[in-house]
Protein backbone atom coordinates (compact mmCIF):
# COMPACT_ATOMS: atom_id res chain seq x y z
CA UNK A 1 0.00 0.00 0.00
CA UNK A 2 1.07 3.67 -0.11
CA UNK A 3 3.86 4.91 2.51
CA UNK A 4 3.20 7.29 4.53
CA UNK A 5 5.09 10.92 4.39
CA UNK A 6 5.42 13.30 7.21
CA UNK A 7 3.45 16.16 6.92
CA UNK A 8 5.81 19.22 8.45
CA UNK A 9 3.64 22.63 7.47
CA UNK A 10 2.11 21.35 4.21
CA UNK A 11 -0.01 23.91 3.35
CA UNK A 12 -0.04 27.81 3.20
CA UNK A 13 -3.89 29.23 3.69
CA UNK A 14 -3.14 33.30 3.22
CA UNK A 15 -4.24 33.54 -0.18
CA UNK A 16 -6.50 31.99 -3.14
CA UNK A 17 -4.90 30.38 -6.29
CA UNK A 18 -4.76 32.86 -9.47
CA UNK A 19 -7.84 31.38 -11.17
CA UNK A 20 -7.06 32.18 -14.65
CA UNK A 21 -4.75 29.25 -14.63
CA UNK A 22 -6.41 26.06 -14.50
CA UNK A 23 -4.42 23.07 -13.81
CA UNK A 24 -4.58 21.21 -16.83
CA UNK A 25 -4.19 23.54 -19.89
CA UNK A 26 -1.12 24.87 -21.70
CA UNK A 27 -0.06 28.17 -19.85
CA UNK A 28 3.26 29.97 -20.19
CA UNK A 29 4.82 29.88 -16.92
CA UNK A 30 5.37 32.91 -14.70
CA UNK A 31 6.89 31.86 -11.96
CA UNK A 32 8.62 34.90 -10.87
CA UNK A 33 5.07 36.89 -10.95
CA UNK A 34 4.02 34.32 -7.92
CA UNK A 35 7.26 34.36 -6.16
CA UNK A 36 5.84 36.55 -3.35
CA UNK A 37 2.16 34.82 -2.72
CA UNK A 38 1.48 32.39 -0.54
CA UNK A 39 -0.36 29.04 -1.80
CA UNK A 40 -2.88 26.43 -0.34
CA UNK A 41 -1.48 23.32 -1.49
CA UNK A 42 -4.63 21.72 -0.32
CA UNK A 43 -6.49 23.87 -2.87
CA UNK A 44 -4.16 23.13 -5.62
CA UNK A 45 -4.59 19.77 -4.93
CA UNK A 46 -8.49 20.21 -4.97
CA UNK A 47 -8.65 22.54 -8.49
CA UNK A 48 -6.10 19.51 -9.85
CA UNK A 49 -8.83 16.66 -8.99
CA UNK A 50 -11.58 18.49 -10.15
CA UNK A 51 -9.58 19.32 -13.58
CA UNK A 52 -8.88 14.95 -13.74
CA UNK A 53 -11.94 13.78 -12.27
CA UNK A 54 -14.47 16.01 -13.35
CA UNK A 55 -13.43 17.38 -16.89
CA UNK A 56 -11.63 14.64 -18.43
CA UNK A 57 -7.97 15.88 -18.07
CA UNK A 58 -4.89 13.31 -17.65
CA UNK A 59 -3.65 13.22 -14.06
CA UNK A 60 0.12 13.41 -15.77
CA UNK A 61 -0.51 16.06 -17.71
CA UNK A 62 -2.64 18.63 -14.89
CA UNK A 63 0.54 17.47 -12.37
CA UNK A 64 3.34 18.25 -14.55
CA UNK A 65 1.91 21.70 -15.44
CA UNK A 66 1.41 22.78 -12.22
CA UNK A 67 4.28 21.36 -10.53
CA UNK A 68 6.00 23.70 -13.26
CA UNK A 69 4.16 26.24 -12.79
CA UNK A 70 4.81 26.42 -9.18
CA UNK A 71 8.47 25.43 -9.18
CA UNK A 72 9.00 27.97 -6.38
CA UNK A 73 7.30 25.92 -3.66
CA UNK A 74 9.44 23.92 -1.84
CA UNK A 75 10.52 20.00 -1.69
CA UNK A 76 8.39 19.01 1.14
CA UNK A 77 5.03 20.85 -0.19
CA UNK A 78 5.61 19.89 -3.78
CA UNK A 79 5.68 16.03 -2.26
CA UNK A 80 2.64 16.62 -0.31
CA UNK A 81 0.45 18.04 -3.32
CA UNK A 82 1.82 15.56 -5.60
CA UNK A 83 1.09 12.40 -2.78
CA UNK A 84 -2.65 13.87 -2.23
CA UNK A 85 -3.50 14.11 -5.65
CA UNK A 86 -2.21 10.93 -7.47
CA UNK A 87 -3.45 9.15 -3.94
CA UNK A 88 -6.66 10.00 -3.95
CA UNK A 89 -7.08 9.16 -7.65
CA UNK A 90 -5.30 5.94 -7.11
CA UNK A 91 -7.84 4.76 -3.99
CA UNK A 92 -10.99 6.79 -5.34
CA UNK A 93 -13.76 3.65 -5.45
CA UNK A 94 -12.39 2.70 -2.19
CA UNK A 95 -12.64 6.81 -0.94
CA UNK A 96 -15.85 6.78 -2.29
CA UNK A 97 -16.94 3.88 -0.43
CA UNK A 98 -16.38 4.93 2.63
CA UNK A 99 -18.19 8.33 2.39
CA UNK A 100 -20.87 6.29 1.08
CA UNK A 101 -20.74 4.23 3.78
CA UNK A 102 -21.60 7.75 6.39
CA UNK A 103 -22.93 10.09 3.92
CA UNK A 104 -26.96 10.15 3.59
CA UNK A 105 -26.10 12.11 0.58
CA UNK A 106 -24.28 9.54 -1.81
CA UNK A 107 -21.21 10.34 -3.64
CA UNK A 108 -22.53 10.81 -7.19
CA UNK A 109 -24.99 12.70 -6.19
CA UNK A 110 -22.90 15.58 -4.80
CA UNK A 111 -21.68 18.48 -6.33
CA UNK A 112 -18.63 18.00 -8.01
CA UNK A 113 -16.44 20.54 -5.79
CA UNK A 114 -17.83 18.67 -2.32
CA UNK A 115 -17.07 15.07 -3.54
CA UNK A 116 -13.23 15.88 -4.09
CA UNK A 117 -12.83 17.87 -1.70
CA UNK A 118 -14.22 14.88 0.44
CA UNK A 119 -12.36 12.37 -1.22
CA UNK A 120 -8.97 14.06 -0.75
CA UNK A 121 -10.12 14.98 3.13
CA UNK A 122 -10.81 10.93 3.51
CA UNK A 123 -7.34 10.32 1.83
CA UNK A 124 -6.15 11.97 3.90
CA UNK A 125 -7.64 10.83 7.29
CA UNK A 126 -6.68 6.89 5.97
CA UNK A 127 -3.26 6.87 4.15
CA UNK A 128 -1.24 10.04 5.98
CA UNK A 129 -1.04 9.19 9.67
CA UNK A 130 1.65 12.30 10.20
CA UNK A 131 -1.85 14.81 9.15
CA UNK A 132 -3.97 15.32 12.15
CA UNK A 133 -7.41 14.41 11.68
CA UNK A 134 -8.67 17.80 12.88
CA UNK A 135 -6.30 19.44 10.66
CA UNK A 136 -7.54 17.88 7.67
CA UNK A 137 -11.13 18.28 9.11
CA UNK A 138 -10.99 22.46 9.59
CA UNK A 139 -8.94 22.68 6.51
CA UNK A 140 -11.96 20.72 4.04
CA UNK A 141 -14.30 23.29 6.10
CA UNK A 142 -12.31 26.77 5.26
CA UNK A 143 -11.86 25.54 1.55
CA UNK A 144 -15.96 24.84 1.12
CA UNK A 145 -16.52 28.68 3.13
CA UNK A 146 -13.41 30.18 0.78
CA UNK A 147 -15.51 28.60 -2.57
CA UNK A 148 -19.13 29.78 -1.46
CA UNK A 149 -19.61 26.71 -0.01
CA UNK A 150 -20.60 27.81 3.68
CA UNK A 151 -23.74 26.03 3.59
CA UNK A 152 -22.56 22.84 3.31
CA UNK A 153 -19.16 23.22 5.59
CA UNK A 154 -21.17 21.65 8.51
CA UNK A 155 -22.08 18.59 6.33
CA UNK A 156 -18.49 18.17 5.14
CA UNK A 157 -17.55 18.64 9.25
CA UNK A 158 -19.88 16.13 9.85
CA UNK A 159 -19.14 13.36 7.60
CA UNK A 160 -15.10 13.74 8.08
CA UNK A 161 -15.68 13.63 11.67
CA UNK A 162 -17.47 10.56 11.73
CA UNK A 163 -15.54 9.01 9.37
CA UNK A 164 -12.25 9.77 10.99
CA UNK A 165 -13.67 8.30 14.47
CA UNK A 166 -14.82 5.34 13.00
CA UNK A 167 -12.07 4.70 9.40
CA UNK A 168 -10.79 2.03 11.70
CA UNK A 169 -14.06 -0.14 11.13
CA UNK A 170 -14.71 -0.15 7.70
CA UNK A 171 -13.76 -3.17 5.95
CA UNK A 172 -13.50 -3.78 2.25
CA UNK A 173 -15.02 -7.13 1.26
CA UNK A 174 -14.49 -7.20 -2.64
CA UNK A 175 -11.24 -7.18 -4.81
CA UNK A 176 -12.65 -3.77 -6.47
CA UNK A 177 -13.19 -1.96 -3.31
CA UNK A 178 -10.20 -2.76 -2.29
CA UNK A 179 -7.90 -2.02 -4.75
CA UNK A 180 -10.15 1.04 -6.34
CA UNK A 181 -10.80 -1.20 -9.41
CA UNK A 182 -13.41 -1.25 -11.49
CA UNK A 183 -15.42 -4.23 -11.57
CA UNK A 184 -14.97 -5.29 -15.10
CA UNK A 185 -11.28 -5.30 -14.80
CA UNK A 186 -11.23 -7.02 -12.01
CA UNK A 187 -13.81 -9.50 -13.61
CA UNK A 188 -11.21 -9.84 -16.53
CA UNK A 189 -8.02 -10.46 -14.50
CA UNK A 190 -9.68 -12.91 -12.70
CA UNK A 191 -10.98 -14.80 -15.85
CA UNK A 192 -7.25 -14.24 -16.72
CA UNK A 193 -4.96 -15.51 -14.09
CA UNK A 194 -7.60 -16.56 -11.51
CA UNK A 195 -8.79 -14.65 -8.34
CA UNK A 196 -5.35 -15.28 -6.28
CA UNK A 197 -2.85 -13.92 -8.94
CA UNK A 198 -5.45 -11.06 -9.69
CA UNK A 199 -4.80 -10.13 -6.30
CA UNK A 200 -1.19 -9.82 -6.41
CA UNK A 201 -0.83 -7.77 -9.47
CA UNK A 202 -3.54 -5.17 -8.12
CA UNK A 203 -1.15 -5.13 -4.83
CA UNK A 204 1.55 -4.90 -6.91
CA UNK A 205 -0.13 -1.49 -8.63
CA UNK A 206 -0.10 0.09 -5.19
CA UNK A 207 3.60 -0.29 -4.50
CA UNK A 208 5.89 2.90 -5.17
CA UNK A 209 6.96 3.36 -8.69
CA UNK A 210 9.98 3.78 -9.91
CA UNK A 211 11.98 6.28 -12.27
CA UNK A 212 13.98 4.60 -14.21
CA UNK A 213 16.55 6.58 -16.73
CA UNK A 214 18.55 5.64 -20.17
CA UNK A 215 21.97 7.11 -20.50
CA UNK A 216 22.22 9.06 -23.40
CA UNK A 217 25.32 7.54 -24.76
CA UNK A 218 26.06 9.79 -27.45
CA UNK A 219 26.36 12.39 -24.81
CA UNK A 220 28.29 10.61 -21.98
CA UNK A 221 29.00 7.22 -20.41
CA UNK A 222 27.23 5.58 -17.51
CA UNK A 223 29.41 6.27 -15.21
CA UNK A 224 29.83 9.65 -15.90
CA UNK A 225 26.24 9.97 -15.88
CA UNK A 226 26.50 8.44 -12.05
CA UNK A 227 29.33 10.68 -10.72
CA UNK A 228 26.60 13.81 -12.24
CA UNK A 229 23.57 12.38 -11.15
CA UNK A 230 24.92 11.97 -7.63
CA UNK A 231 26.96 15.23 -7.82
CA UNK A 232 23.58 17.15 -8.09
CA UNK A 233 22.00 14.82 -4.96
CA UNK A 234 20.70 12.14 -6.53
CA UNK A 235 20.66 8.56 -5.75
CA UNK A 236 21.27 6.43 -7.91
CA UNK A 237 20.62 2.46 -8.28
CA UNK A 238 22.05 0.11 -11.17
CA UNK A 239 20.12 -1.92 -13.14
CA UNK A 240 21.55 -5.31 -13.68
CA UNK A 241 19.52 -6.07 -16.79
CA UNK A 242 21.29 -3.12 -19.29
CA UNK A 243 24.61 -1.18 -17.85
CA UNK A 244 23.52 1.58 -19.27
CA UNK A 245 19.96 1.87 -16.63
CA UNK A 246 19.68 3.93 -13.96
CA UNK A 247 16.50 4.10 -11.31
CA UNK A 248 16.99 7.67 -9.91
CA UNK A 249 15.30 9.02 -6.47
CA UNK A 250 15.89 11.86 -4.04
CA UNK A 251 15.43 14.96 -5.98
CA UNK A 252 12.40 17.37 -6.41
CA UNK A 253 11.48 17.41 -10.23
CA UNK A 254 13.34 16.55 -13.22
CA UNK A 255 13.77 19.65 -14.97
CA UNK A 256 15.67 20.78 -11.31
CA UNK A 257 18.16 18.62 -12.79
CA UNK A 258 20.89 20.42 -15.34
CA UNK A 259 21.44 16.72 -16.53
CA UNK A 260 18.27 16.24 -17.48
CA UNK A 261 17.91 19.47 -19.21
CA UNK A 262 20.95 19.03 -21.16
CA UNK A 263 19.49 15.74 -22.83
CA UNK A 264 22.05 13.19 -20.51
CA UNK A 265 19.59 10.85 -19.67
CA UNK A 266 15.89 9.78 -20.41
CA UNK A 267 13.51 8.48 -18.55
CA UNK A 268 12.38 5.36 -19.63
CA UNK A 269 11.21 2.04 -18.29
CA UNK A 270 13.49 -0.96 -18.56
CA UNK A 271 11.21 -3.43 -20.49
CA UNK A 272 10.73 -0.33 -23.39
CA UNK A 273 14.39 0.10 -23.50
CA UNK A 274 14.92 -3.69 -24.14
CA UNK A 275 12.98 -2.62 -27.57
CA UNK A 276 16.19 -1.70 -28.63
CA UNK A 277 17.87 -4.16 -27.30
CA UNK A 278 15.82 -6.72 -29.18
CA UNK A 279 16.03 -4.77 -32.59
CA UNK A 280 19.37 -4.66 -32.49
CA UNK A 281 20.19 -1.68 -35.14
CA UNK A 282 22.87 -2.06 -37.55
CA UNK A 283 25.44 0.63 -39.14
CA UNK A 284 22.93 2.88 -42.11
CA UNK A 285 19.46 1.01 -40.93
CA UNK A 286 16.82 2.99 -41.84
CA UNK A 287 14.14 2.96 -39.08
CA UNK A 288 10.54 3.60 -38.88
CA UNK A 289 8.47 3.99 -35.76
CA UNK A 290 4.72 4.21 -36.62
CA UNK A 291 3.11 5.63 -33.35
CA UNK A 292 6.16 6.74 -32.03
CA UNK A 293 4.98 9.62 -28.79
CA UNK A 294 7.03 10.44 -26.80
CA UNK A 295 9.46 9.13 -28.36
CA UNK A 296 11.78 6.44 -25.83
CA UNK A 297 11.82 4.06 -27.92
CA UNK A 298 13.11 5.82 -31.43
CA UNK A 299 15.64 8.16 -29.76
CA UNK A 300 16.89 4.93 -27.94
CA UNK A 301 17.50 3.40 -31.71
CA UNK A 302 19.05 6.82 -32.77
CA UNK A 303 21.34 6.96 -30.41
CA UNK A 304 22.41 3.08 -30.89
CA UNK A 305 23.41 3.68 -34.56
CA UNK A 306 25.83 6.60 -33.70
CA UNK A 307 24.92 9.32 -35.64
CA UNK A 308 24.56 6.86 -38.46
CA UNK A 309 20.90 6.25 -40.96
CA UNK A 310 17.92 7.83 -40.50
CA UNK A 311 14.93 7.09 -37.63
CA UNK A 312 11.74 8.59 -38.83
CA UNK A 313 9.49 8.86 -35.94
CA UNK A 314 5.59 9.22 -36.62
CA UNK A 315 2.42 9.69 -35.27
CA UNK A 316 -1.09 11.04 -34.81
CA UNK A 317 -1.29 14.47 -33.99
CA UNK A 318 1.02 17.74 -33.79
CA UNK A 319 1.03 17.54 -30.33
CA UNK A 320 2.71 13.88 -30.36
CA UNK A 321 5.16 15.06 -32.62
CA UNK A 322 6.31 18.02 -31.02
CA UNK A 323 7.08 15.92 -27.36
CA UNK A 324 9.02 13.95 -29.98
CA UNK A 325 10.63 17.10 -31.35
CA UNK A 326 11.24 18.31 -27.96
CA UNK A 327 13.05 14.75 -26.75
CA UNK A 328 15.19 15.00 -30.87
CA UNK A 329 16.45 18.60 -29.60
CA UNK A 330 17.09 17.83 -25.94
CA UNK A 331 19.24 14.98 -26.83
CA UNK A 332 20.96 16.34 -29.76
CA UNK A 333 20.32 13.45 -32.89
CA UNK A 334 20.96 14.72 -36.10
CA UNK A 335 19.90 11.15 -37.49
CA UNK A 336 16.27 11.43 -36.51
CA UNK A 337 12.92 13.70 -37.80
CA UNK A 338 9.38 13.51 -36.48
CA UNK A 339 6.39 13.51 -38.82
CA UNK A 340 2.59 13.40 -38.39
CA UNK A 341 1.08 10.69 -40.14
CA UNK A 342 -1.93 8.56 -39.42
CA UNK A 343 -0.59 4.90 -39.32
CA UNK A 344 -3.92 3.46 -40.41
CA UNK A 345 -3.95 5.58 -44.02
CA UNK A 346 -1.07 3.45 -46.23
CA UNK A 347 1.84 5.32 -47.64
CA UNK A 348 3.16 3.61 -50.87
CA UNK A 349 6.33 5.72 -50.46
CA UNK A 350 7.20 3.97 -47.13
CA UNK A 351 6.92 0.27 -49.04
CA UNK A 352 9.89 -1.63 -48.19
CA UNK A 353 11.88 1.54 -46.84
CA UNK A 354 12.60 0.31 -43.42
CA UNK A 355 15.42 -1.73 -42.26
CA UNK A 356 13.63 -1.99 -38.35
CA UNK A 357 9.90 -0.97 -38.38
CA UNK A 358 7.64 -0.26 -34.54
CA UNK A 359 4.60 -0.57 -34.34
CA UNK A 360 4.28 -0.05 -30.69
CA UNK A 361 0.43 -0.51 -30.80
CA UNK A 362 -2.04 1.49 -29.20
CA UNK A 363 -3.24 0.17 -26.14
CA UNK A 364 -5.79 1.04 -22.95
CA UNK A 365 -2.33 1.35 -20.45
CA UNK A 366 -4.19 -1.55 -18.29
CA UNK A 367 -0.17 -2.96 -17.30
CA UNK A 368 0.53 0.25 -16.55
CA UNK A 369 -1.57 1.30 -14.04
CA UNK A 370 0.76 1.48 -11.13
CA UNK A 371 2.17 4.88 -12.94
CA UNK A 372 -0.90 5.97 -14.86
CA UNK A 373 -3.55 5.79 -11.97
CA UNK A 374 -6.14 7.60 -13.95
CA UNK A 375 -6.88 5.14 -16.53
CA UNK A 376 -8.71 2.76 -15.09
CA UNK A 377 -11.39 5.29 -14.58
CA UNK A 378 -10.97 6.08 -18.23
CA UNK A 379 -11.27 3.06 -19.89
CA UNK A 380 -14.27 1.17 -20.36
CA UNK A 381 -14.72 -2.09 -22.00
CA UNK A 382 -16.53 -1.01 -25.04
CA UNK A 383 -13.08 1.01 -25.82
CA UNK A 384 -10.69 -1.71 -24.68
CA UNK A 385 -12.54 -4.21 -27.11
CA UNK A 386 -12.07 -1.04 -29.65
CA UNK A 387 -8.46 -1.57 -29.79
CA UNK A 388 -7.97 -4.83 -31.21
CA UNK A 389 -9.87 -3.61 -34.62
CA UNK A 390 -7.51 -0.59 -34.58
CA UNK A 391 -4.30 -2.67 -33.74
CA UNK A 392 -4.92 -5.12 -36.45
CA UNK A 393 -5.60 -2.00 -38.74
CA UNK A 394 -2.23 -0.77 -38.14
CA UNK A 395 -0.17 -3.92 -38.61
CA UNK A 396 -2.09 -4.50 -42.12
CA UNK A 397 -1.62 -1.45 -43.46
CA UNK A 398 2.06 -0.96 -42.39
CA UNK A 399 3.35 -4.11 -42.76
CA UNK A 400 4.81 -3.89 -45.78
CA UNK A 401 7.07 -0.91 -45.12
CA UNK A 402 10.05 -3.38 -43.78
CA UNK A 403 12.25 -4.82 -46.11
CA UNK A 404 12.39 -8.48 -46.93
CA UNK A 405 13.93 -10.14 -44.25
CA UNK A 406 14.32 -7.42 -41.80
CA UNK A 407 12.58 -6.54 -38.56
CA UNK A 408 9.15 -5.63 -37.55
CA UNK A 409 8.97 -5.45 -34.16
CA UNK A 410 5.30 -5.31 -32.45
CA UNK A 411 4.89 -3.97 -28.71
CA UNK A 412 2.56 -4.69 -26.74
CA UNK A 413 2.10 -5.52 -23.51
CA UNK A 414 1.93 -9.69 -22.28
CA UNK A 415 -0.70 -8.51 -19.30
CA UNK A 416 -2.75 -6.60 -22.36
CA UNK A 417 -2.76 -9.72 -24.11
CA UNK A 418 -3.99 -11.77 -21.52
CA UNK A 419 -6.67 -9.66 -20.31
CA UNK A 420 -7.96 -9.11 -23.75
CA UNK A 421 -6.99 -11.74 -25.63
CA UNK A 422 -5.87 -8.76 -28.62
CA UNK A 423 -3.24 -10.67 -30.23
CA UNK A 424 -5.02 -14.02 -30.78
CA UNK A 425 -8.22 -12.81 -31.57
CA UNK A 426 -7.30 -10.30 -33.71
CA UNK A 427 -3.43 -9.37 -34.59
CA UNK A 428 -3.01 -12.87 -35.30
CA UNK A 429 -5.22 -12.84 -38.42
CA UNK A 430 -3.32 -10.37 -40.04
CA UNK A 431 0.23 -11.98 -39.17
CA UNK A 432 0.51 -14.75 -41.81
CA UNK A 433 0.88 -12.15 -44.16
CA UNK A 434 2.94 -9.93 -42.56
CA UNK A 435 5.12 -12.85 -41.67
CA UNK A 436 5.91 -14.13 -44.99
CA UNK A 437 7.34 -10.83 -45.68
CA UNK A 438 10.53 -11.60 -43.23
CA UNK A 439 11.61 -14.87 -44.02
CA UNK A 440 14.87 -14.35 -45.32
CA UNK A 441 15.33 -15.92 -48.85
Amino acid sequence: MINNHSKNNHNNKNSQINKNNIPGRPAKSNVTAHNEHSVDTRELALEMLIEINERGAFSHIVLRSVLDKYQYLSKQDRAFMTRLVDGTIEYMLQLDYIIDSFSKTKVRKMKPFIRNLLRMSVYQIKYMDAVPDSAVCNEAVKLAKRHKFAQLSGFVNGVLRNIARNIDSVQFDTLSIRYSMPQWIVDRFVAAYGEKKAEEIFKAFHNKSTISIRTNLTRCTPDELRATLEAEGVTVTAVDELNYAFVISGFDYLNSLESFRNGLFYVQDVSSMMVAEYAKPEHGDHVIDVCAAPGGKSTHIAELLNGSGFVEARDLTDYKVSLIEENIKRHGLSNMGAVCMDATVFDEASVEKADILICDLPCSGLGVLGRKKDIRYKMTEQSLDGLAELQKEILDTVHTYVRKGKKLISVLLAVLMAVTGIIPAAIGTSMPAALARFSKS
